[in-house]
């Protein structure tokens, strides 16, 4: 089986409910508090091996408790963590999430994410031709370069998830096969608002055209579009009970890898993984809700 390498962020999430968020100078009681494993790169690995795939995880985590915690969760998720460092004097990345009735906010300190360099040999060990290697912006960016032409002087099949989104992201694109923004973050690849609904798909059209890259936009309760030769395909997202919208993009980009992995067409592999991010948010936390691939076929 081709595999899936996941190259990026590693953090613990502490997940705050409250009403709203407080204004500056304010100070609000909140009502709970739970502790998950998160980070893009660590969400995303977690997605890809819940629905089968063979994963390895390359980020590093801090010498710290939270460290330690993570480091045996990912095992216990069947993900290869060889390529985890531990790194001295620097704590694990901390995600400050605060979660809205129907949304969130995220505050995140990068920690031990920030020294994510230097990855030649660890990837050039772990991936071949017709693997997957899917990264994200939580980590540095010349990382997320140099691991994306890395890959692509492979052959393997190379997914950026432009998230939080950076302006070196069109410096990229010759070695990405496949972009998956959001709609903020599509924006921000075209470099202006899209000023009404209407025009989202031509806008998507008119940057496909300029670029080689295939481009998959997740977007939220109007579900998935992307773009085929001369048309924007959208597959609608079913309706849930929203519990937790915290994960849904990772979970979605995560299986999506799996499927390319697994040698589904991008179509077929777009409509699970959309599935998969759909029964996401019906549960609370980022990974807690990442389905199995049986969960998805069910549902």
């Amino acid at each position: 089986m081709n595999k899936v390498i996941v190259l990026g962020s590693i953090n613990m999430d502490m997940v705050m409910e409250t009403d709203r968020l407080p204004k500056i100078g304010e100070t609000l009681l909140g009502e709970t508090i739970d502790y998950y494993v998160g980070g893009k790169g660590a969400n995303q690995a977690v997605a890809a091996s819940r629905v089968g795939a063979e994963v390895s995880l390359i980020g590093k985590i801090g010498d710290d408790t939270f460290g330690s915690k993570v480091y045996k969760h990912l095992e216990n998720e069947h993900i290869d963590v060889s390529a985890v460092i531990s790194e001295k004097n620097i704590f694990t990345g901390v995600a400050s999430i605060f979660k809205l009735k129907e949304d969130n906010a995220i505050v995140v300190l990068p920690g031990a994410n920030m020294l994510l360099t230097n990855i030649d040999s660890e990837l050039n060990e772990r991936i071949t031709a017709k693997d997957v290697l899917l990264t994200q912006l939580e980590i540095p960016v010349d990382t997320v370069k140099r691991g994306l032409q890395l890959a692509k002087s492979k052959g393997a099949i190379t997914i950026l998830n432009p998230a939080p989104y950076n302006d070196q992201v069109p410096e990229m694109l010759s070695f990405v096969d496949i972009i998956t923004p959001n709609e903020t973050e599509f924006e921000g690849l075209l470099g202006h608002r899209i000023p009404n609904a209407d025009q989202f798909e031509q806008e998507m059209l008119n940057w496909s055209k300029a670029n080689d890259t295939q481009l998959i936009v997740t977007r939220g309760g109007e579900g998935i579009s992307y773009t085929t030769k001369n048309e924007v395909v959208t597959v609608p997202a079913e309706k849930v009970m929203i519990v937790d919208t915290t994960g849904a993009g990772d979970t979605f980009n995560g299986i999506l890898a799996a499927c390319l992995a697994k040698g589904m067409s991008t179509s077929e592999a777009i409509k699970l993984s959309g599935k998969g991010a759909t029964l996401s948010i019906t549960k609370l936390g980022a990974q807690t809700g990442m389905p199995t691939l049986a969960e998805i076929e069910a549902f």
